[in-house]
């Protein structure tokens, strides 16, 4: 069983560098300035001997109402999970009454603490690490997580704590061998403020992201573990993504990076539309990235609740869907509001049975019937006054559904007799709103090596 560590400490204190030293990956956005992390962050990693879950959190701020607020509530919320906390405090700058406060509330907490004087390295952080038993919890572990200074010290320090504190701090090796069901990996993706933290929180059924009505609340890509009828799921909340050319912002273009990361590690894409300016063109733009990365998608309008004539936009959406990305014609539309809850119970079904048609496998033999009916429905167009015959179908690999078809004269093989034919394999398979691949080849000539006598 994995030790649970939070990582706490005030802004920029270097706690999301720490937390992917520990987990070694950058999984969490790390830049100069303070606030970056928002939502609490988890992750797994091993450190040493020892399996952890790791917790970032954002940093602890004393503001009572807005995105502060809702930060502060996260923190207090990850360290009330942990068991045990880290609590990171900046060498170069000394305590601060911000750390003090901090203090007092991981002693009130009752958890275990292990003091953590980060940014150690050279000189500069002498005087801040003596400063750190001030705090009352202990003698401070030096480190820099950057540099990767002082790990063995903060190993040793957690498996004390641990130990003091009654927890099996090593790792259990019969437990690494239980294997348990891969969880359908979702990303919610869309445009800035378009509802896809609120209708995260209203699926699992907790205040687990931080919403607001701001643009860009979100900036970590945070997976969240759920299970929908008893199948494990995990759910990325991803950053706001706007048109390349209005991105200026370093941090901006960072999340955005991250979002595209999960997108690429996802099975199934739900593109978040706002039911006030459905179908932008930033819109179209994300579920064409969805489908060029091979991914299933699902359209998932929010804010229902405040359309009049629900008729009228629902059949509007649906044809200008259609008409605009056919490679993903007939791709689930569902209507809901996160707010509410209204129209969420529709979302989970529309999102297995596009991921069941995204796993479909095909047999050969009803692929090549399907194909000979194709040709004498519509037969392949003559090129340069030649022919071209389509031989043989079959399917190589699904997530997504890719075709080899060999052909005579492959490379003459208009574009448009393959849209012809991919169209009819969604059509005809029941493959809507997946992508499909669709590769044609040419047999070897057997008389191309033969040499005239």
């Amino acid at each position: 069983m994995s030790l649970k560590l939070a990582i706490t400490g005030r802004p920029n204190v270097g706690k999301s560098t720490l937390f992917n030293r520990l987990a070694g990956r950058k999984l969490a956005l790390v830049h100069d300035r303070p606030g970056v992390t928002r939502d609490r962050r988890e992750g797994f990693g091993r450190f040493g001997d020892m399996d952890l879950s790791l917790v970032d959190t954002a940093g602890l701020e004393t503001a009572k109402t807005g995105i502060e607020a809702d930060m502060r509530a996260q923190t207090l919320r990850a360290v009330g999970d942990a068991d045990i906390c880290l609590f990171l405090v900046d060498a170069r700058t000394g305590i601060t009454p911000l750390d003090e406060v901090f203090a007092d509330i991981l002693r009130k907490s009752g958890r275990p603490v292990v003091l953590v004087a980060n940014k150690t390295e050279g000189r500069a952080g002498r005087d801040g690490l003596l400063d750190a038993f001030s705090l009352g919890l202990g003698e401070p572990v030096a480190v820099s997580a950057e540099h990767n200074e002082g790990m063995g010290e903060l190993f040793t320090a957690i498996v004390a704590a641990a130990e003091a504190a009654g927890l099996d701090a090593m790792a259990d090796e019969e437990a690494d061998e239980e294997t348990s069901d891969a969880p359908l990996r979702i990303a919610v993706i869309g445009r800035p403020n378009a509802g896809k933290s609120t209708l995260i929180n209203s699926l699992i059924g907790e205040e687990r992201l931080i919403t607001g009505p701001e643009a860009g609340v979100t900036r970590d890509s945070i997976a969240v573990d759920w299970s929908w009828d008893g199948r494990p799921v995990r759910l990325a909340d991803t950053a706001g993504m706007r048109k390349k050319a209005k991105i200026y912002d370093n941090l901006e273009k960072m999340a955005v990076g991250d979002s595209l990361k999960s997108i690429m590690f996802a099975e199934v894409v739900v593109v978040v539309m706002d039911a006030m300016s459905p179908l932008d063109k930033q819109d179209l733009q994300l579920a064409d990235l969805a489908e060029r990365e091979g991914r299933a998608v699902v359209f998932a309008v929010t804010k229902w609740d405040l359309v009049k004539d629900k008729a009228a936009l629902l059949a509007h959406l649906k044809e200008r869907l259609d008409r605009l990305l056919p490679q993903l014609r007939g791709a689930p539309l569902v209507t809901l509001s996160g707010l509410t809850g209204r129209g969420l119970k529709r979302l989970m079904p529309a999102i297995e049975r596009v991921h069941k048609d995204w796993n479909a496998k095909i047999k050969t033999r009803d692929l090549n019937d399907w194909l000979h009916a194709q040709i004498q429905r519509h037969p392949p167009p003559a090129v340069q006054g030649r022919r071209i015959k389509p031989r043989y179908i079959s399917q190589t690999k699904n997530r997504p559904p890719t075709f080899v078809m060999m052909c005579s004269r492959a490379k003459h093989l208009p574009e448009a007799y393959k849209r012809y034919l991919i169209n009819g394999l969604r059509d005809d398979f029941d493959l809507m709103g997946v992508p499909i691949r669709l590769i044609v080849k040419a047999g070897k000539n057997p008389y191309e090596d033969k040499k005239p006598e």
